[in-house]
């Protein structure tokens, strides 16, 4: 009589190579968060710095410091994003062994129960026959989940990699900055789950080369903690609170968050613009803008009407104070306008449209308030 166990064992092994599907407590996926929370909290007393210091400090010097203290905060919101997209993808690679373990054990499962039916009829040769076509198909559905695994990882590696920042320049002193501690738990995060899939499962084709591990209590698991909450609207790239943020690549490379589409397409818009010669009165890119006909068209390709002087524009808008600034906000002043395009950066029209330090400071002109024409 044929032994079952050995037709149901390359099954069994394939099923071997995967780990439980969990998680570890307080491991890569937990500091990432961690790390990440952390970082929320630095961004949220940005906030708060910036506007005290806008309250006790006035001139060029405190737009310069305002400036930068907006670039420091895009950067932590980059370093928070990173760090939580992170540990979604070991979430999500975690997921997908999960799904593996239980379909691979479904089809033993399976297997076994379709053997143990024959009953009597194993020891005739069609009933053994039969058995042996039924081992190989259930073992071709467990290769089949195997390589969709293997795929899957794959690609989790590949999304894991592109968002691994470059190593951090390390502080002259002190400990490790927030971007140190989201690249080294980054790299712990893949290189703990960069291991080759376990030789048991290497039936179906794979290049040789660093993959999630599948293999004795890896990660695995659950699909991981839920998503934090959105962060707070704070900063220049802060995301709002109801979650609708756009996001925006500007010019430097920078990847900042509008509070909506609106807001982004404007921006879009008026960065479209760059290099258009100055024209009193101009109202397109076409024929040369002026600084209230720039932010009036950027916003009118958004669906947005701002009226034509730049003294007017923040009618009807909310005030912004200088911690909660985000894209698409405007900076006006008696005789000039200028939007915010995030990064400590505005977008102006001077001669030509071009992109300037933050600031609230124009040749004398007395400065009403940054606004969000889209709230």
């Amino acid at each position: 009589m044929i032994d079952v166990n050995a037709l149901a064992k390359p099954i069994l092994d394939l099923l071997a190579g995967f780990g439980t599907g969990a998680l570890p407590v307080g491991g890569p996926t937990d500091a990432l968060r961690g790390t990440s929370a952390a970082v929320d909290q630095i961004h949220q007393a940005g906030r708060d710095s910036i506007n005290a210091m806008n309250a006790a400090w006035d001139g060029r010097a405190a737009d310069a410091a305002t400036a930068t203290a907006l670039r420091v905060q895009t950067s932590a919101a980059t370093i928070s994003d990173r760090g939580n997209e992170m540990a979604a993808v070991v979430s999500r690679a975690a997921a997908e062994i999960e799904t593996g373990q239980r379909e691979l054990t479904r089809i033993v499962q399976s297997f076994m129960t379709a053997a143990a039916s024959m009953g009597p009829a194993l020891t005739t040769p069609p009933g053994l026959a039969m058995l042996v076509d039924t081992a190989i198909d259930h073992l071709g559905q467990a290769l089949a989940v195997v390589g969709r695994v293997q795929n899957e990882l794959r690609t989790c590696t590949a999304s894991m990699s592109d968002l691994i920042p470059p190593p951090p320049t390390p502080p002259a002193a002190g400990g490790p900055g927030p971007g140190m501690q989201v690249a080294s738990a980054a790299s712990s995060a893949l290189s703990g789950i960069g291991q080759m899939m376990s030789t048991s499962m290497a039936a179906p084709s794979a290049p040789p080369q660093a993959e999630y591990v599948v293999g004795g209590g890896g990660v695995g698991g659950g699909g991981g903690n839920a998503a934090p909450p959105p962060r707070p609207e704070t900063g220049s790239s802060g995301a709002p609170t109801d979650g609708t943020g756009v996001k925006i690549t500007l010019p430097d490379g920078s990847v900042v968050e509008a509070p909506n589409e609106q807001a982004a397409t404007a921006v879009r818009s008026a960065m479209g613009a760059l290099g258009t010669p100055y024209v009193w009165g101009g109202n397109s890119p076409g024929s040369g803008l002026d600084c209230s006909g720039l932010t009036k068209y950027a916003y009118g390709e958004a669906g947005v009407d701002l009226p034509r002087l730049a003294a007017e524009q923040g009618n009807g808008a909310a005030a912004v104070s200088p911690g909660d600034l985000m894209p698409g906000d405007l900076a006006i002043w008696d005789g000039h306008v200028a939007m915010v395009i995030g990064n400590g950066q505005l977008v102006e029209a001077g001669d030509p449209v071009q992109i300037s330090s933050i600031r609230t400071e124009n040749s004398g002109m007395n400065f009403h308030g940054f606004y969000r024409p889209t709230s």
